[in-house]
């Protein structure tokens, strides 16, 4: 999979199937509305229509199901027929699941996706999960044949005239993210150390046209940063604050994504045990998923201020490690208690969201995290949790979620009750809850608002994503669609306008319209 291509074309063109293997995807009344004229030549000589529409009746999707049209070259199959409310209209997660299952061999391969014209921003972001960038294995480096999966969508339902061009284009910025933020979340910390993934972000601003903003080291401390230098001062490799800046004339709004990149964590002296410290590797999922979205949502025109903020340390152990009992003066001015070094991604967040509120002045500040594992028993394998001060900003995370196939749902945000199990007697606060069966997810989050105030009058959305950042051994690249869809809004593409929750396109009255604040214009 390392060395696949993926493409998106408006029409895939005819071939044998024995020399351009084929997947074609989708729910069943879907799959009933495809014309047998569309298929015909990318399925013959191998396969008659009189065997199209038998492998058809045999289908029953309970959730999925799939039938091989012609030995191992030609394959259909199909998607639960329903979904729940708290899922994806797209069932984006069972798309990567057929994907991965069903997709015949070959160098040359054909996907054809079956969907409605608001699925297939979702569906698009699904296939590229199945196709990750990263490995080592020592087989794929003796093959150098580039393999391509090339796919085309065919629409129904409401709106099912052809894809346009600059839809190509969005899905291949899209997907573009989501692979690159999963490649760095699975490349191990013996290769995407603080330096690798300094030039990741250096890269990716090249790419741009933007030099990235980077403080280092000792000049984190000096400039009282003592989440992010206090997380990594022990690491040979030494922790950095980097910032893209993309600032188009005629922006009204300053948006800031603050991402966790803690490349690798031991736990500190607080050390993990041997069976799960295996997996640390993707606590930069957050920094990963902020870096791939970026990229795509630059590319696909920002019209507003947007700054991308990386806290990047590892958390490892020696002489220079913070101890629990240390107190630490963070970015805000506040001065934590730590009782907890395993407890490290809030203290760098906390540097990363009030830079972003004191130094870039955001109106919207969302950071993203694989903070707790207990996000995963709160909210489960598939959503992450959303944290807000803002009740419209949580349905509308929910809403892109579903609409991109990243799925969300809430945290309980009540500071006035849970913010006390940080209390410290020595200091402002501890970084670590006194009563883990408290919450802890929403405790974390708080801690992280706590250092821009809980009467900050902007925007916050915390988002951890501790779980859905991998499936199995693999990473998804989680968050790169969710960020594109929840504030496509303030893009200039048509297909981010459309899957946005968010914005002046959507059904409030002219009036609310001109009244809107500078920082609410997206809702």
């Amino acid at each position: 999979m390392a060395n696949v291509q993926l493409e998106f074309q408006a029409n895939a063109g005819e071939a044998d199937p024995q020399s351009r293997p084929l997947l074609v995807l989708g729910q069943l009344h879907n799959l009933h509305r495809l014309p047998w004229a569309q298929l015909r030549g990318k399925l013959q000589p191998r396969v008659s229509e009189e065997l199209w529409q038998s492998a058809l009746g045999t289908l029953n999707p309970n959730p999925t199901d799939s039938c091989p049209l012609y030995l191992n070259y030609a394959t259909v199959a199909a998607l639960p027929s329903r979904v729940s409310r708290h899922n994806s209209p797209s069932a984006a997660q069972f798309i990567t699941r057929l994907v991965r299952n069903c997709l015949p061999g070959g160098v040359n391969r054909c996907i054809v996706m079956v969907c409605e014209r608001s699925e297939v921003f979702a569906s698009a972001c699904a296939l590229a999960r199945a196709f990750p960038l990263f490995t080592h294995r020592s087989s794929a480096s003796r093959r150098t044949e580039k393999k391509t999966v090339t796919v085309e969508f065919f629409l129904v339902g409401q709106n099912n005239g052809p894809i346009e061009v600059e839809t190509l284009k969005c899905l291949a910025s899209a997907t573009e993210g989501i692979r690159l933020a999963a490649r760095i979340v699975d490349t191990p910390c013996n290769e995407m150390n603080t330096d690798n993934f300094l030039e990741e972000i250096k890269k990716v601003g090249k790419d741009l046209g933007i030099t990235p903003t980077v403080i280092r080291d000792e000049e984190l401390k000096e400039r009282g940063f003592g989440g992010i230098y206090g997380v990594g001062k022990a690491a040979l490799h030494p922790p950095a604050l980097a910032v893209l800046s993309h600032t188009p004339d005629g922006a009204t709004q300053t948006i800031a994504w603050v991402g966790k990149g803690i490349v690798y964590d031991t736990g500190g002296l607080s050390i993990k045990g041997k069976t799960t410290m295996p997996g640390m590797k993707r606590d930069c999922g957050g920094a990963a998923a902020i870096l791939g979205a970026f990229k795509a949502t630059v590319k696909q025109g920002f019209k507003d201020n947007l700054h991308a903020v990386f806290c990047l340390a590892e958390n490892a152990v020696g002489p220079r490690a913070t101890r629990p009992d240390d107190i630490h003066v963070l970015y805000s001015g506040k001065t934590v208690e730590i009782n907890n070094t395993d407890a490290e991604g809030r203290l760098i967040l906390a540097d990363g969201v009030a830079y972003a509120c004191k130094d870039l002045g955001a109106d919207i500040i969302l950071d993203m995290a694989t903070l707790t594992g207990a996000q995963g028993i709160a909210t489960g394998k598939y959503h992450a949790a959303v944290l807000t001060n803002n009740e419209e900003w949580e349905k509308a995370c929910v809403k892109a979620g579903r609409n991109c196939g990243d799925l969300v749902h809430p945290l309980v945000y009540c500071p006035e009750l849970h913010f006390s199990e940080f209390t410290s007697a020595v200091a402002d606060m501890k970084n670590s809850v006194a009563d883990r069966d408290n919450t802890p997810s929403s405790c974390a989050g708080l801690f992280i608002a706590s250092h821009i105030g809980f009467d900050w009058p902007g925007v916050w959305v915390h988002i951890d994503i501790a779980a859905p950042v991998h499936a199995g051994e693999r990473a998804t690249g989680y968050g790169v669609a969710l960020l594109l869809s929840l504030f496509g809004g303030a893009s200039e593409d048509p297909l981010l306008n459309m899957v946005s929750p968010l914005g002046c396109n959507g059904d409030s009255p002219p009036e609310d319209m001109e009244r809107d604040s500078k920082r609410r214009r997206l809702v």
